[in-house]
């Protein structure tokens, strides 16, 4: 076993006082008005997020996250009065492809979390909706209980419609629980990256949520390059680390898909500096150099655990020849792109692979997000984050931004 695993960590080494005033509850106006809290070496700056290409080193590669935020939270009606929410998680049958199991007609089966669950026993419920004077009825059954959530079978009629539209019919935008408020009609929008485009996030990558169509053109003139990958957010990121080590901490699982092209773009530009726009898009990169040493060894199930990084291994692998595996591995079966799953946990001690840089938004105190950004800048996490304390920056998802660069 390495010696770098950080099991023994001590969450509490990783609070800092957050006080309920701090946490942003609405965004800006203006997307670009957030400020931004520059590290690079030991002093943090205040700037405006507005200049960030300016901060960006003129090699970079920006890497965002083009995941799209369901709305996962639907409230049913028990003919008792009774309110039954359901909060949608991931899907199982017929298919636990997210973009297959959005276009499905008819019926799908998902994972969720159940609002109220004790008053819902055997009965199916449902809900009608009015669209353009069409009766649309939503229905959904508990199918069985697993672990903290259960199966839900979701059917509706006319069956001619797709799951993604009943979604958009008839659910809510899934806000943060620690905003401590109901959604509210601009959430749709502003919870939502504006370069978002596939569905299954029940959690917006919050650090793409300052990025608009300016700060894009303005990254465009100074020559940076742009890529996209997919991870989708899962509600495991809200999940605290409730054990004294985290060693006890089980980290959430969620699904990424990136494309050949994307791959051979990174491959490219792996000597220069890859900058990760959100803590999903950061997981994703450093997840690839993990699956291909995985496949490397024999194992091509795409399925990275959360330890993985920190066990010993036989094989060695340098980034280039990681993406290599990966690139020739999709040639060779002509596939386009690559699709697994991830449970790493980045935390002090982990070996960065592949990237250089991270903007990312402030964390939560004793969570797995603020452990990456430990593993990324050290000690330097509290001077960054007592120093947005000091200056009055805004915390949370819909808060401020950094940019840290190693």
């Amino acid at each position: 076993m390495n010696s770098l695993r950080p099991g023994h960590l001590k969450i509490n080494d990783f609070d800092y006082p957050l006080t309920d005033d701090r946490i942003a509850k609405f965004p800006l106006k203006n997307r670009d008005d957030s400020k931004l809290l520059f590290l690079h070496g030991d002093q943090p700056e205040e700037r405006k997020f507005k200049e960030i290409a300016d901060l960006l080193p003129s090699n970079s590669l920006l890497v965002f996250n083009e995941t799209k935020v369901i709305q996962a939270r639907l409230i049913f009606q028990k003919k008792t009065g009774a309110n039954i929410e359901i909060f949608c998680l991931e899907p199982v049958a017929p298919t636990n492809d997210f973009q297959l199991a959005f276009q499905l007609t008819s019926s799908v089966v998902w994972k969720c979390f159940v609002g109220n669950a004790k008053r819902w026993k055997d009965e199916v419920l449902e809900m009608s909706i009015d669209y353009n004077g069409e009766e649309i009825i939503f229905k959904a059954e508990k199918k069985e209980h697993v672990g903290e959530a259960f199966l839900i079978e979701f059917s509706w009629d006319p069956k001619s419609w797709i799951f993604s539209q009943m979604i958009e019919l008839s659910g809510l935008v899934p806000i943060p629980p620690y905003l401590n408020r109901q959604a509210v009609d601009s959430d749709k929008e502003r919870y939502q990256t504006i370069y978002a485009r596939n569905n299954g996030s029940v959690a917006a990558p919050t650090a793409g949520l300052h990025f608009t169509d300016r700060i894009l053109k303005a990254i465009k003139d100074k020559g940076i390059e742009t890529e996209k990958v997919t991870l989708h957010v899962g509600a495991g990121t809200f999940k605290p680390v409730s054990s004294e080590t985290i060693s006890n901490h089980e980290m959430h699982t969620e699904q990424i898909v990136i494309s050949l092209e994307a791959l051979k773009h990174l491959y490219l530009k792996l000597d220069e500096s890859i900058i990760a726009v959100g803590t999903t898009s950061l997981r994703t990169l450093e997840s690839l150099y993990w699956m291909a040493l995985k496949l490397k060894s024999g194992d091509d199930h795409f399925d990275v655990q959360q330890w993985d990084p920190y066990q010993e291994s036989e094989y060695k692998l340098n980034a280039r020849e990681a993406f290599r595996i990966l690139i020739e591995y999709l040639e060779k079966r002509n596939l386009k792109y690559l699709k697994g799953q991830t449970q790493l946990m980045i935390a002090p001690g982990y070996q960065f692979k592949i990237i250089k840089g991270l903007i990312t938004n402030f964390h939560q105190p004793k969570s797995t997000l603020l452990l990456l950004v430990a593993a990324l800048i050290g000690d330097n996490w509290k001077t960054a984050y007592e120093f947005a304390l000091q200056s009055d920056f805004r915390f949370l998802s819909y808060g401020d931004s950094c940019l840290f660069l190693s």
